[in-house]
């Protein structure tokens, strides 16, 4: 028995060297296939950081004009603040943002202010509001 396991042992060594070919077509296939599935959740999730990204940067914001207004009993007018540059300009105070390349607007409604931001690379078009008159920022943006 053990001198035919020494046989087969030693004709496979002889004979078989390597992977055949249907063996790297089927590795090459489920590495396909693992791939496939990976990709499109990985793009997934970095568009929801992106997102969340953008509603960071408009709490940042907001938290900044809502001191502006402590201070001045006013928010700054639309002049005063810079939402496109890096860092931004707000009344005066450098706000550094987490995301470069996402668009910031500013409104000042007198008693109230509304910032939006969006990133025109997302595809998307999905635009997030932080409304101070309605509470702070939209839940899924609009």
């Amino acid at each position: 028995m053990i001198a035919r396991i020494q046989k087969h042992l030693a004709a496979k060594e002889e004979g078989e060297k390597g992977f055949t070919l249907i063996e790297l077509l089927v590795v090459i296939i489920i590495i396909g296939i693992l791939a496939a599935i990976a990709i499109p959740v990985f793009l997934n999730q970095r568009k929801k950081a992106v997102d969340t990204g953008i509603k960071s940067d408009l709490r940042t914001i907001a938290t900044e004009l809502e001191s502006s207004y402590v201070d001045n009993q006013a928010y700054p007018a639309e002049a005063d603040v810079d939402l496109t540059t890096q860092p931004m300009d707000i009344d005066g105070v450098d706000v550094t943002m987490s995301n470069d390349g996402n668009d910031y607007t500013y409104t000042n409604n007198t008693d109230s202010f509304v910032v939006t931001g969006t990133n025109p690379d997302d595809g998307t078009g999905l635009t997030f509001t932080y409304d101070s008159a309605n509470g702070g920022l939209s839940p899924e943006g609009s």
